[in-house]
């Protein structure tokens, strides 16, 4: 029988620098995707549907809402952002792990789907270099950029809820911690026994 994957659950605040950690994670872990949420955001240049995110408009977007398609879903900056249940579901079942890129409260309701679910924040090493981050990315407006330096805050403010805490300062140290997380967690005692049975058994004969 397959073993079930791990779902892993990975938020931070604007600019701290999640997606490009996660980015730089994903080619060591072999048998590890990440989830594409939908969302009703227009793509940013370079953005692909499919593949950064599945572009719809407010009538899908409500539309799977009332279907209960999504696991979780939430409102961020007036856009609506939603992770399918059934492709996380068949991914799992597959034995295959999945990254889920969302916030605290997205987070607090996918643990409630999955109990057993891993959960790890990024956060920047300050107020400052986070804002900094957030200049340098040319994306938002000053107006924007004040509004996600708020958010920041209430969304670390809910790091207590999670099992990890990466700060990434020096992004190489961040992305070791980070990788660290995820071959420890397959090192537990539950997991090697079950993956490793033919070995043990032979052992113990």
């Amino acid at each position: 029988m397959t073993q079930p994957g791990i779902l892993y659950i990975i938020s931070a605040p604007s600019g701290a620098g999640k997606t490009s950690l996660v980015n730089a994670l994903l080619p060591q872990l072999s048998n590890t995707r990440l989830s594409v949420s939908y969302t009703t955001r227009p793509a940013r240049a370079g953005e692909v549907d499919g593949v950064n995110y599945f572009f719809v408009d407010e009538a899908k977007f409500a539309q799977m809402v009332a279907t209960k398609s999504f696991m979780e879903y939430a409102t961020v900056f007036g856009y609506h952002y939603g992770t399918s249940y059934a492709w996380v579901a068949e991914t799992l079942a597959q034995g295959i792990d999945v990254i889920l890129e969302i916030d605290w409260q997205g987070a607090r309701q996918c643990r409630m789907f999955h109990p057993d679910s891993l959960l790890i924040f990024i956060w920047p090493p300050s107020k400052a270099v986070l804002q900094q981050r957030l200049e340098a990315r040319r994306l938002d407006s000053p107006e924007v950029i004040q509004r996600r330096m708020s958010e920041a805050v209430k969304e670390m403010s809910h790091s207590h809820e999670y099992d990890y805490i990466v700060i990434n300062d020096d992004f190489s140290q961040a992305l070791a911690d980070l990788q660290a997380i995820f071959v420890a967690n397959n090192l537990k005692t539950q997991r090697q026994l079950l993956k490793n049975k033919d070995i043990l058994d032979k052992i113990l004969l």
